[in-house]
């Protein structure tokens, strides 16, 4: 009985460590620990026979329990559903161009939003931080990303 107790315990803990607390290894290893002893166990007081039945139903049952919470459901309610359809700096840069003024609506430090042409931009500082509120202008223009100074 306290073979298949340790056995039960140790799956269980096997069990959590997957879907409860999945890289602490500490509850893992806690329930491999616990599956071994009781195989060991029932090497010890009850034979070589019942041993290597214990042995096997427990790597049986291991591999079965660990399959069905890998494959079943449980795993969409821990997936995040929302999906992100807005890029940085969506559309073209077109519409800008060096020397352009606007102003920052976040800290840019050194990357944040400005106010540029009547819509929010994603800018970044050459290095500096600049406060939100802070005048700035396009210095720069590389593909998708804004450089922006402060105007003095």
């Amino acid at each position: 009985m306290t073979v298949l107790i340790l056995i039960f315990l140790g799956i269980t803990l096997l069990v959590i460590e997957i879907l409860v607390v999945p890289g602490t290894t500490i509850v893992g290893v806690a329930g491999a620990a616990l599956v071994v002893i009781g195989v060991m166990l029932s090497f010890k007081y009850y034979g070589s026979n019942i041993g290597w039945t214990v042995a096997s139903g427990s790597a049986v049952l291991s591999a079965v329990i660990v399959y069905f919470c890998f494959t079943s459901d449980v795993w969409k309610r821990f997936a995040s559903k929302a999906t992100i359809a807005s890029k940085v700096n969506e559309g073209s840069v077109s519409d800008l161009n060096v020397g352009m003024e606007g102003v920052a609506i976040s800290a840019l430090r050194p990357i944040g939003n400005a106010e540029l042409n009547g819509k929010v931009r994603e800018v970044k500082t050459s290095g500096g931080y600049l406060e939100s509120g802070i005048r700035i202008r396009i210095k720069e223009i590389l593909s998708n990303q804004i450089t922006v100074e402060q105007i003095n």
